[in-house]
């Protein structure tokens, strides 16, 4: 039997909430999933550096000639009555936020985007938390939400991504997986109850990277089911193309899930930065500012909605596209001008989605479901739109055909902002927060810091000045200005002064690094700092 050895004990008023989750029977489940499934997951971190450095010697991707994309003929496993529509989820909903879970559980939407990656900041509090609201809710006694899962909208749990290691948790000597960590907790207290309730269990599998990694997750359903004993097939999943490497394995990510497949997710963020991790240092991948030529209006990415949504179709499964992260302001009930103007900038791009064939989409603010749900409506008289498939041909050279455009200033102070401020509210614990009227997350602050990373790599001009280029001193002098106008107006005490000094110092570490981490959230969860700050007020259970 494994030993499993918590390293934290339990943060103040939580030392019911661990016991509970971590009782003897999950610690014997989590054990026995990583003595199983441990020697695949290193072997997934060698492919991903194998292919690093294949990718980093080839020009380009390519389709396979692989049986699964050549027989047209083979189709998911059906998917349950409630799975047919997935016109509306709530995204980056972090269950650790008690009001905005319990806010997001009463709305009128398909499914709730329930995270623990993008959104979510994994501290040992947060953790507890989280699974805590989740199997309350599971159970039924959570305050303030429904009764019973079953008029719930559907709880789509988003484990952690495969580069996010547990440091709370050693399993026979080894800091444990996070994923594995998420994935087996929630599995195992709440998967009999929403598989008898109908309801799931269902997931979203972030940073998937090809189909070998779709594999894996297969391979971890299928054991999950036979030791709880629910039936095979019960679990169903969504994978997020949010990988450039995915993008070109479709097909076959489908067919390797295909008994617990719910289909495919667009990532648009998470994707323009896995493009710059993968190609980055070669010119023609030099990506423009992105707030002002990069939209789903652009060869590359329309080309990937396309892709992804005949792709699902012709397999009987799901296309769902991206989260609109805008945000309207606090107080507002929607009918002031600004208001609409943002409500009807939202309507407008998840227009040309639904045209495009997609499902359904995320959006982060209740307040404009229910005129997405209008939308919907109105555009579409189906549950779903499967039976659309479209007569394109996408081309590798469609994929990665980068948008022409330039830098701008405003461009760069907005992604040197986005960059800072997450670092910032990830020292504090926090996943997501609030800028410029937009929700921002990791994957805004992946593409944000990679963006200046490559700008500065090429040292490439300013289109307002284009005697100037982005440089180091450009950019460190625009992380100072920022810091200072943060220090007055969003910092309140000395310990958040001094947090945002470290978050201006990290930020320029990855803005300048020679080979810069391929995740922001690994960076931080891996950093003294961060692991200093949320564990001091912890005991050690060594």
């Amino acid at each position: 039997m494994a030993n499993v050895l918590l390293l934290q004990s339990p943060p103040p008023k939580l030392e019911d909430v661990q016991k509970k989750i971590f009782d003897e029977g999950a610690k014997a489940f989590l054990g026995k999933l990583h003595q199983q499934f441990d020697k695949d997951v290193d072997e997934l971190f060698k492919t991903r550096l194998q292919r690093m450095v294949e990718l980093s010697t080839k020009k380009v991707l390519s389709f396979k000639a692989s049986p699964e994309r050549i027989d047209r003929l083979w189709k998911i496993a059906s998917l349950s009555s409630r799975l047919q529509n997935r016109h509306l989820d709530l995204g980056d909903v972090s269950a650790s936020n008690t009001a905005h879970f319990v806010s997001a559980l009463n709305a009128d939407v398909q499914g709730i985007q329930v995270d623990f990656d993008d959104g979510h900041c994994p501290t040992w509090k947060n953790q507890l938390m989280a699974y805590h609201n989740i199997l309350s809710v599971v159970s039924g006694k959570l305050p303030g939400a429904p009764f019973s899962i079953t008029t719930c909208p559907i709880l789509m749990l988003r484990p952690r991504a495969w580069n996010m290691i547990d440091h709370d948790i050693l399993i026979d000597g080894k800091e444990a997986i996070g994923p594995l960590v998420d994935f087996g907790i929630l599995i195992y207290h709440t998967a009999k109850k929403l598989y008898e309730a109908n309801s799931g269990p269902y997931f979203y599998l972030s940073k998937v990277e090809g189909a070998s990694e779709a594999k894996l997750w297969n391979d971890i359903f299928v054991w999950a089911q036979n030791e709880l004993h629910i039936p095979q097939g019960t679990i169903k999943a969504c994978v997020l193309i949010e990988n450039i490497v995915s993008t070109f394995e479709m097909d076959e990510i489908l067919f390797a899930l295909r008994e617990h497949s719910l289909g495919l997710n667009c990532g648009i963020w998470d994707y323009c930065a896995s493009i710059i991790a993968k190609f980055g240092t070669k010119k023609p991948f030099l990506l423009p500012d992105r707030n002002k030529y990069v939209n789903m209006d652009r060869r590359f990415l329309k080309s990937y909605m396309q892709l992804v949504v005949n792709t699902c179709h012709l397999r009987g499964a799901p296309a769902t596209g991206g989260m609109a992260a805008a945000m309207l302001k606090p107080g507002s009930i929607g009918t002031e001008n600004s208001s609409k103007s943002i409500i009807n900038n939202v309507l407008e791009a998840k227009l040309k989605e639904i045209e495009m064939g997609v499902d359904g989409f995320m959006v982060y603010d209740s307040r404009i479901v229910p005129h997405v749900n209008e939308l919907w409506k109105k555009s579409s008289t189906t549950p779903n739109q499967i039976h659309r498939i479209f007569d394109v041909t996408v081309t590798p050279d469609d994929l990665l055909a980068i948008p022409a455009g330039g830098v701008t200033l405003q461009g760069l102070k907005h992604n040197v902002a986005v960059s800072i401020l997450f670092i910032y509210q990830w020292l504090a614990g926090v996943g997501h927060f609030f800028y410029s009227g937009n929700v921002e997350d990791s994957a805004t602050a992946e593409i944000s810091r990679y963006q200046i990373w490559q700008w500065i790599r090429f040292g490439v001009p300013l289109e307002d000045d284009p005697a100037r280029q982005v440089t180091a001193k450009l950019v460190e002098k625009t992380a100072a200005n920022f810091a200072a106008h943060a220090h007055k107006n969003l910092c309140r005490s000395n310990a958040e002064r001094k947090r945002l000094t470290a978050a201006r110092y990290m930020s320029m570490e990855i803005f300048l690094s020679r080979n810069p981490p391929e995740f922001i959230t690994s960076y931080l969860n891996d950093n003294h700092k961060f692991r200093t700050l949320h564990n001091k007020s912890l005991l050690s259970n060594l």
